[in-house]
């Protein structure tokens, strides 16, 4: 008898009513603690930037270091967080003589999942993305993945449009390159039948929410983490899109800034992003060592 199923369904129900009955309470009590230092007194306040990566080093100096460390917003932390790296990645970050920059690896990698393209692509970047939120330092946070880049005022636009706002999380529309076309994705509304797979018709709040290396948020959110079984089917959303619509529905007050600020490319080599490009890599992969 296979028991997978049963398990998913188990595992996958537990966690959406855990996250259900305590989200929205510890949304409230965060708010009570720390809500009064967002002021406008502090407008410089520190940002923790963070990159989950594994074995992508040269991609992850060139892209994500390079747009990090060329933002006119000048007062953040740079955590990068691999997940068991085996390459050069600690040495070429080592080269990077920025003490902004905190490099830690993991000594094993995290929760592992039965390996898939699609697995991989829902669930791989987790554990390092968790791991670099319990070390975040920063009054906000932003995410940027180690194959996307940013507009040199991507952490400054967005800090201002948050601040005047009063959001406590806020992102923007980015480029996408897939198969030598370039598209403007202009965000995803948090109740559209993309996100809910529904058809029924939307009613109330519904802001548009862009793509991780888009985000900026309160630090005071942190305590809502990736979840590292959204990968089970009964759960069935990507990790950033899960975690953005867990922070909608505890009731985070969301702003979108129509804007272009990340850009997503095809990794050397590729003529696509997301899932379609790990699918392409993996049956490389296979051919390879087939």
């Amino acid at each position: 008898m296979n028991i997978e199923p049963i398990k998913n369904k188990i595992i996958s129900n537990y966690k959406k009513i855990k996250y259900n009955v305590t989200e929205t309470y510890m949304l409230k009590k965060s708010r009570i603690l720390h809500e009064e230092e967002y002021g406008l007194h502090d407008m410089e306040p520190l940002i923790t930037v963070y990159t989950p990566t594994y074995n992508r080093a040269e991609l992850l100096i060139e892209r994500a270091v390079k747009s990090v460390l060329q933002q006119t917003y000048t007062n953040f932390e740079f955590i990068i967080i691999g997940d068991h790296c085996t390459d050069e990645t600690e040495k070429l970050i080592s080269n990077v003589k920025d003490k902004r920059i905190k490099f830690y690896n993991i000594p094993e990698r995290g929760y592992r999942y039965p390996e898939t393209p699609e697995n991989n692509w829902f669930a791989g970047p987790v554990i390092a993305a968790n791991t670099a939120l319990s070390l975040a330092k920063g009054k906000w946070i932003a995410r940027i993945d180690d194959d996307d880049s940013w507009s040199e005022n991507h952490l400054e636009n967005l800090l201002k449009f948050a601040q005047k706002g009063g959001y406590e999380f806020v992102s923007t529309q980015y480029l996408e390159r897939k198969l030598g076309v370039d598209r403007i994705d202009k965000g995803v509304g948090a109740k559209d039948p993309y996100y809910t797979r529904s058809d029924l018709p939307i009613t109330g709040d519904n802001p548009l929410i862009g793509g991780t290396s888009t985000w900026l948020y309160r630090s005071y959110l942190k305590f809502m983490k990736y979840n590292p079984d959204c990968w089970r089917k009964e759960w069935n959303k990507v990790n950033d899109i899960d975690l953005s619509l867990r922070l909608f529905h505890a009731g985070t007050r969301m702003g979108f800034l129509n804007e272009v600020h990340a850009y997503v490319l095809p990794r050397s080599g590729e003529d696509t992003v997301g899932l379609d490009a790990y699918i392409v890599a993996e049956e490389k992969n296979y051919s390879v060592h087939s």
